[in-house]
Order: structure tokens, then C-alpha cells, then sequence
């Protein structure tokens, strides 16, 4: 089914989900034989909120398609300084631009953006809501690292205020995949979230503690604990640090176990697991190169 915007995992099928991910394996196979598909094209770049990762294979994807970019650069160095609206933001760049791509630190700051313009709107995080371009790039790694037959996947740590943990629960559950969820009480998948997994028929399952459920995992999903999130600092320094694992831990996990993390990592994963054949992690986000070149490419051809 088009779409006109990439808002939410939600909104995306399995078979949007398939062909997004099918085209990343073709790109990732041959990338020169799109070196120039998208001459001429530009993609707006609106980031709210700082990135790494998200951002700069953004910029690669588009580029490797034979398109260029165009970056509002640092909020303080914007109008947004001078007290102009995201409304007026986004309606002046995507003058600019055949696609816009935003992150931004406001819940459904990504929806309300959509609603005043009429080239596409990639959401790339917007606060502890969705990141849907990440769970996609999620779920080609899981495919291509464990497969998704008969998957049982453990998501670790901060379930309350990751966005990306909350767009792939609601992707998981178009592959029937089994999901554990490991977090301190404080950190519990929001209700709201819940609630939709349960309306999906989730096949889930939430935990306080990884030893419950290490042994069964073919994949584990960390997640840091995200202090920007947090409303107050205490609250932040009770759980922080509280769930880490190191090579000595994943000792009883699946030979095969696959270890993924969003990234940035902050200490809940340590640097000896970097060496064993379960961290994925890099190659996760290496990911992002591919996976949203073919986004790209479907939605300026119009074919999703």
C-alpha cells in the first residue's frame, strides 16, 4: 500500500516491511547498479535532536543513490532560534527537497509535521515515540543474522522511553516472533504500548531479570538507559547501570545468540562481548546504509 510518509512502524505490513528489506538485499548485493538512480534529487535533513549514526547514513544512502542533500543544520544556528514553528519549518524546506527526513525531541512531532506537507516525511525519532527506519534496519540484521522462523527475542533495558524498542515490538509481531521483555519495574513497556501488543496478539512476556529467559533467546536486543529522557535526574541514577551484560554472561546463551544494540552504548554492554561471535551491533549499523537507500528508492519512485 503507498504511503505517503514514513511515520510509525505500525503503519507498515509485512509486505512493506518484506519489500523494503528484499530491495536493501538486491542494493547491498550490487550498490552501483543505483550509483545514479536518484540524480537530481534532494533529501531535507531537519534534525531537532542530536545523531550520529541516523543521520550520517541518511546522508550516505541518498548520496550513494546519485542524490545530494540539504541540511537545516544546528537547531541554534536555524530560525527555530528565532521562534520560528516546526509548522512553518517544515513547509519552508520541503520547497527545497523531494523527501524530508526529521528528528525531533517532541511525541508526535512527526505526525504533526506530515499534516503541512506534500513531499514525504521520514520520521528519524521523534522522543520516546517511534523510529521506524531503525526497526527496519533491525529487522534486516535479525533476518539476516538469525532469521525469522520460529524467532524468540529478548529486548533489554530502557522499554519505556526507546522509541526504537517500541516501533520493532510492533514489527515483531507481523513475524510471530516470541518477545521477552527485561527491564526494572520502573522502565516497563508504557501501558499504551502494551495495550496495542495485546490488540496485535503479541505473543509476550516481561521480565526483571535476563537469566530468566537467556538460555531461549536467538536474539538479544540492549538498550541503554536514556538519561535525556528522564524528568528527573533521581529517578535516572536508581536505574542507571542496573542491567549490563559482559562475555561472561552470554556463558549461558545459545551458541548462535545474536546480540543488537540501537547505539550510542553507554556501559550495558561491555567491550569484551565486541570479540565474540554474538555482538552485531556494528554491523547493525552498517545496516542503515542499505536499508535506507532502498527506503529511499521506493519512496521516490513512489512504489511504497
Amino acid at each position: 500500500m503507498p504511503q505517503d510518509h514514513i511515520i510509525s512502524a505500525k503503519h507498515l505490513s509485512r509486505a512493506d516491511i518484506e519489500l523494503v528489506l528484499d530491495r536493501a538485499a538486491e542494493i547491498a548485493a550490487d550498490p552501483q547498479a543505483v550509483s545514479d538512480r536518484h540524480a537530481g534529487k534532494l533529501l531535507g535533513m531537519l534534525f531537532f535532536e542530536p545523531s550520529t549514526r541516523t543521520k550520517m547514513s541518511f546522508s550516505a544512502a541518498m548520496k550513494r543513490l546519485g542524490g545530494d542533500i540539504v541540511d537545516m543544520g544546528p537547531v541554534d544556528q536555524s530560525s527555530v532560534k528565532k521562534g520560528e514553528s516546526l509548522a512553518d519549518t517544515v513547509r519552508v524546506v520541503e520547497g527545497y527537497a523531494d523527501a524530508l527526513v526529521m528528528r525531533h525531541p517532541l511525541e508526535g512531532s512527526a505526525k504533526m509535521a506530515s499534516e503541512f506537507v506534500d513531499v514525504p516525511l521520514i520520521n528519524a525519532g521523534d522522543g520516546a515515540g517511534q523510529h521506524p527506519t531503525q526497526t527496519l534496519l533491525d529487522l534486516y540484521t535479525i533476518r539476516e543474522s538469525a532469521g525469522f522462523d520460529d524467532l524468540t527475542v529478548g529486548i533489554m533495558g530502557d522499554l519505556k522511553y526507546g522509541r526504537t524498542v517500541h516501533s520493532l515490538a510492533h514489527a515483531l509481531t507481523t513475524f510471530d516472533a516470541q518477545q521477552h521483555f527485561i527491564s526494572p519495574e520502573s522502565l516497563k513497556l508504557p501501558r499504551g504500548v502494551r495495550y496495542d501488543l495485546h490488540e496485535e496478539g503479541a505473543a509476550m512476556r516481561e521480565h526483571t531479570e535476563l537469566d530468566e529467559v537467556l538460555d531461549s533467546l536467538d536474539v538479544l536486543y540492549v538498550t541503554r538507559i536514556q538519561a535525556e529522557r528522564f524528568p528527573d535526574e533521581d529517578e535516572y541514577r536508581k536505574v542507571a547501570g542496573e542491567y549490563q551484560i559482559d562475555a561472561e554472561t552470554l556463558a549461558a546463551a545459545k551458541d548462535d545468540l545474536v546480540v543488537m544494540h540501537p547505539l550510542p552504548r553507554v556501559d550495558e554492554i561491555a567491550p569484551d562481548v565486541d570479540e565474540t561471535d554474538h555482538a552485531r551491533y556494528f554491523e547493525q549499523a552498517h545496516n542503515g546504509v542499505p536499508v535506507r537507500m532502498a527506503l529511499l528508492d521506493l519512496i521516490l519512485e513512489g512504489n511504497l
